[in-house]
């Protein structure tokens, strides 16, 4: 019998990262040099006491469950408990694609029963934050509720992009709004939510009766909750905390590894953030390379100038090349002369000699004409190609050609 599990959604499609999700799933992109984006929630179930977590996958997953594997990295090859990856499955009446985060949990009560928890924790697989879940446990039976959120205040012109709670003074949420066009209140959901186990799995059942139902925690079971009169509690978060799902947000969080004004500290070792690593050599410097402001990860080669950029394994860059506020993700090749600005550029891919990957825009307020390139995985961007910014590319460029 465990206490509390943890149940980490990372099916979806990630189609708002475009090339970068194309084969891949979207808690699999990579990040921060050495990471995954699935290594955050998975690390900070291991540092909160959480040892038994199921991760539901279901698009692309081949790369994300072979990165897993036994879970390892993770402390988490356990005889009772560990990591479990949980695709979707046949049985005796038939086999069905998850259709919702409710419908994920609800096809998985099997799974969860097998550990007869009294909590469980549900987490999303694309956040990038540190968090002590066993705190907001704690938080969750002082409140003798039946769900906690976790919420963090946003700014009240970006309250439309989230769910949205309204609290009273004891934090107990008293109404609860997806995306609402005129919000009442800035208290954002982040996804983070820990249920006692007999109320979820009551409501989760009622949620599959319902033929009208999109089996959605945001839309169906936290709605169903509170017109139902539970208890439900938000649980105030005050660190750093990033949704990575659009190519902006992931370039910015990225970015933000480099500012030393931003709280996401990877570096802290009372809090490890977990990994499988490459096993790779260390990073090798040439004696004409300049680096400024970066992080570089094992087995690079750098003879070239990178400025404020995030360098994931084996990427390689030549003589002469420039790298400016980019992400380059494992073994990408920036050929001798060849400029990289403002760009996330996938695994393998390779940038010709002379060619131009993004640009660094003149006036940073005027996004008019700014954007972050992206080029997805395995491409070559030809010799004195350009890319535009924005662009997003998805096949080779040929040399001379210009992409938008």
């Amino acid at each position: 019998m465990k206490e509390c599990i943890a149940m980490l959604l990372a099916g979806g499609q990630g189609s708002r990262l475009y090339a970068l999700t194309q084969k891949l799933a979207k808690p699999a992109v990579p990040f921060g040099g050495k990471y995954r984006i699935i290594d955050f929630p998975l690390s900070n179930c291991v540092n909160s006491g959480i040892d038994t977590v199921g991760i539901l996958t279901q698009y692309q997953p081949l790369e994300l469950n072979e990165y897993i594997g036994n879970g390892q990295p993770w402390d988490l090859d356990r005889l009772y408990g560990g990591v479990h990856v949980l695709p979707p499955y046949q049985t005796a009446t038939g086999s069905d694609w998850y259709k919702g985060t409710a419908n994920a949990i609800y096809q998985n009560i099997d799974f969860i029963e097998r550990y007869q928890p009294e909590y469980v924790v549900i987490l999303s697989g694309d956040h990038i934050y540190k968090q002590d879940y066993s705190k907001m446990l704690e938080f969750h039976k002082a409140k003798g509720a039946a769900c906690t959120i976790a919420v963090m205040e946003v700014p009240m012109e970006e309250a439309s992009r989230f769910g949205i709670m309204t609290a009273d003074e004891n934090d107990r949420i008293t109404k609860f709004e997806e995306k609402p066009k005129q919000p009442e209140s800035n208290l954002a959901s982040m996804g983070i939510y820990i249920f006692t186990w007999k109320k979820l799995r009551q409501y989760l059942c009622q949620d599959e009766a319902d033929p009208n139902s999109e089996n959605d925690f945001g839309k169906n079971i936290i709605p169903n909750m509170l017109a139902a009169g539970e208890v439900m509690s938000a649980y105030h978060f005050a660190g750093y905390w990033k949704d990575v799902g659009t190519i902006a947000s992931l370039w910015e969080a990225n970015m933000d590894l480099l500012n030393p004004n931003v709280p996401l500290d990877v570096w802290d070792d009372k809090w490890k953030i977990y990994s499988r690593n490459s096993g790779m050599p260390g990073h090798q410097i040439g004696a004409n390379a300049e680096i400024d402001n970066s992080m570089i990860t094992e087995g690079c080669r750098v003879d070239g100038v990178i400025h404020n950029s995030v360098l994931f394994a084996g990427v390689k860059v030549g003589a002469g090349a420039l790298i400016e506020d980019s992400i380059l993700m494992p073994g990408a090749v920036i050929e001798p002369g060849a400029v990289v600005q403002y760009s996330i550029v996938a695994e393998n891919v390779t940038v010709r000699s002379g060619a131009q990957v993004g640009c660094r825009p003149e006036d940073m307020a005027d996004r008019s004409n700014w954007g972050v390139a992206v080029i997805g995985g395995g491409i070559t961007v030809g010799y004195k190609a350009k890319v535009m910014p924005s662009a997003m590319v998805t096949k080779d460029v040929k040399d001379g050609e210009e992409q938008w």
